[in-house]
């Protein structure tokens, strides 16, 4: 099947919106073909500003309304006890909210961005997409991620080269409670780095600590940066620790 069949079939979604490469693309193609595709974006305490962000300016760029939605991660147990599935609960949430909203607003189908490059074994929130119904376009499609960062950049989205992102909560141990203070911990932090122009990073807490895992050709940058970030990262952290295994996407 390719997008335009897929779309032909399924003339009218809701889009599970994040602003990002995958869904960028997906909801600036369903435009392109006419369809009735509506976005919808669900904010909660996992997602730094920045995201909600570029997902507005990718609308307006777009034309389009764009319908934000608010989720209370803290209000499920299952999700802010932090255990090995808990992409399952969040997605749930997050995919149940826009299906609620959707449903609403005369929409029964609800797709999303996954992509055919994805590794699903390694997802514990694709579940939650299977049992919901929800279906991914580029996945059913065949299209992997360097194929629709290349399409994007034809089309000119600016998301063709924004960075892979997961949520705040990753940064959180597995097992270790999610606070509030912790995921602004996180984004500040993250906000920092960003300031000073770093790109596809992660900032881990570890026993109270912030790891650095950065490209390998952002290291010589830490090191030429390393006593102003050693600085205002304890605003948040008791130490600093640069992990050399270093992130190459």
């Amino acid at each position: 099947m390719t997008l335009d069949g897929f779309f032909r079939e399924n003339g009218k979604a809701a889009l599970a919106f994040s602003g990002g490469v995958d869904s960028a693309f997906l909801l600036h193609y369903a435009i392109r073909l006419g369809a009735d595709v509506r976005p919808y974006y669900v904010k909660t305490a996992f997602q730094p500003r920045f995201e909600l962000d570029d997902a507005m300016r990718l609308a307006s760029q777009l034309d389009i309304g764009m319908k934000v939605l608010e989720a209370d991660v803290f209000a499920c147990p299952a999700i802010v006890s932090n255990p090995p599935d808990r992409c399952y609960h969040c997605k749930r949430l997050i995919m149940e909210t826009i299906a609620s909203a959707a449903a609403a607003d005369g929409y029964g189908l609800v797709i999303d961005g996954t992509n055919a490059s994805d590794d699903l074994s390694d997802r514990p929130g694709a579940r939650a997409l299977a049992e919901l119904g929800v279906r991914s376009p580029l996945r059913e499609c065949g299209l992997g991620k360097e194929e629709i960062r290349m399409l994007s950049r034809k089309s000119g989205l600016f998301t063709w080269d924004k960075p892979a992102y997961a949520c705040l909560a990753t940064r959180i141990p597995c097992g270790e409670m999610i606070s509030s203070d912790k995921l602004i911990a996180t984004e500040q932090a993250e906000d920092f780095l960003r300031g000073l122009g770093f790109s596809g990073f992660r900032i881990r807490m570890m026993d109270g600590c912030a790891r650095l895992q950065v490209r390998e050709e952002q290291i010589q940058m830490i090191i030429d940066k390393r006593q102003a970030i050693s600085d205002w990262l304890k605003k948040y952290y008791k130490a600093v620790l640069l992990d050399l295994e270093v992130r190459n996407g």
